[in-house]
């Protein structure tokens, strides 16, 4: 664990290593994808089918390509109560607040008589990948489903990898809980070519979201023009920014609760006290030892994690903005939160105050927990309803106002050197 102070000599050069560390797949990933991109647009089904035995071990022929509408039922029903209620809730606010950010379409006349506007519509068919084995998850199959059916998609896929024929039953409750259309047996790479290119079997989709491996992200990155993507998503990160009066066992439960997604998750810790940062990275040994994921959050906190000590938290936010990280926790009281938040610029979700952790954004607040990664948040956000809609502007012209605006027109197709333009808007002009 990178223990930092910024009035260290050389914190610059420390931190701007922190900053531009990659921990995201090599380019010998992107050769493997590529071929097998390749091989299932000429090959389809045939290539699922073998890929799909080599790999999980899994015969869809003769065990079947998809899962059924009644199996997911089956799967919710038999669901212990207490999960059922909460995975209820989590929908519930999903639900409610991305019908909040749905569109409004635009109709007016401008004062040159001109009609303007846009209408939105949502995509006619979205792929979701879920991964099989330990990271699937049932609140990423809400979080992205959900704002799909809100933006009005059409036919919903899931994809996802039963290795060795096991399912995860809660995942197939949650695809009942948000209404998935379609779920085929197949993962990886190809499962993303698939929802792309589409098979004999798999209609083509329009737009593919969900999280995956290296392999996964890099099949949506090379695909992107094909298809429209959520993000390319790289590894789990979260910053805490945190002064001396929080307990250090809630801090350091909030800092493992990323380290322990993967290997390379990162976890950072900014605070103005010196003593809290020891007494934190205390608490967080202690909880590895206790945790089922140690081993994966031990090595994660161990070669990406960091504790900086900083002047002030307020001279911290440049360098929380330079991270630009997926999650970014404020854990003072609410008023220095809410002015911290003002100073924040880059970030995929913020957190604020000392009983807002992270882990209510994974699953049960509301706001899509699928966040730009790696800096991304500098230019990227979060999934929302938009990236399953488009909008279609439109433009109406009478003799009136084309003679308003027309002019300008032709003499700027001129000045390109397009006559034909010029001329389309002169000949209404006689």
């Amino acid at each position: 664990m990178l223990r930092l102070n910024t009035t260290d000599t050389g914190f610059a050069e420390a931190f701007d290593i922190l900053v531009g560390a990659r921990r995201e797949s090599d380019a010998g990933v992107a050769a493997d994808v590529s071929r097998i991109l390749a091989d299932v647009k000429a090959g389809g089904d045939a290539v699922l089918r073998e890929l799909t035995q080599k790999f999980d071990r899994f015969d869809l022929d003769s065990n079947g390509w998809q899962i059924s509408a009644a199996q997911c039922a089956a799967a919710y029903a038999a669901l212990e109560p207490d999960l059922r209620d909460a995975l209820d809730l989590a929908a519930q606010r999903i639900t409610s607040y991305h019908q909040a950010q749905l569109p409004e379409n635009r109709d007016y006349r401008d004062d040159q008589g001109v009609r303007l506007g846009a209408k939105w519509n949502g995509v006619d068919a979205a792929g979701l990948y879920v991964p099989g084995g330990r990271a699937a998850y049932p609140s990423s199959v809400l979080m992205n489903a959900i704002p799909a059916k809100v933006a009005g998609v059409g036919r919903l896929v899931m994809v996802t990898p039963t290795p060795d024929g096991e399912v995860n039953q809660t995942v197939l409750a949650a695809a009942h809980i948000a209404g998935v259309d379609e779920i085929w047996r197949v993962g990886g790479a190809q499962a993303v070519a698939a929802l792309a290119y589409g098979t004999e079997k798999i209609a083509p989709v329009d737009v593919i979201t969900g999280p995956g491996n290296a392999w996964v992200a890099e099949a949506k990155r090379q695909l992107y023009g094909v298809v429209g993507i959520d993000m390319v998503a790289g590894p789990s990160e979260i910053v805490v920014v945190a002064d001396g009066q929080n307990d250090p066992e809630w801090t350091a439960a909030d800092l493992l609760s990323q380290a322990e997604h993967d290997l390379t998750s990162q976890s950072i810790l900014f605070t103005d006290d010196a003593a809290f940062a020891d007494a934190v990275t205390k608490s967080v040994d202690v909880q590895i030892a206790a945790l089922s994921t140690g081993k994966v959050a031990g090595a994660s906190w161990r070669d990406h994690g960091a504790v900086i000590v900083t002047d002030s938290l307020e001279s911290a936010m440049p360098l929380v903005n330079l991270l630009a990280a997926e999650h970014v926790e404020l854990a003072t009281d609410m008023n220095r939160a809410e002015a911290l938040f003002a100073a924040i610029r880059h970030a995929g979700s913020v957190f604020l105050g000392r009983h807002t952790p992270e882990a209510i954004g994974d699953y049960v607040a509301g706001p899509n927990h699928v966040l730009p990664t790696g800096r991304r948040a500098r230019f990227a956000s979060g999934l929302s309803v938009l990236d399953f809609m488009k909008r279609t502007s439109f433009i109406a012209l009478d003799e009136d106002s084309v003679r308003k605006i027309g002019p300008a027109a032709a003499r700027l197709a001129d000045a390109e050197g397009l006559p034909a333009h010029a001329a389309s808007v002169r000949k209404r002009l006689k």
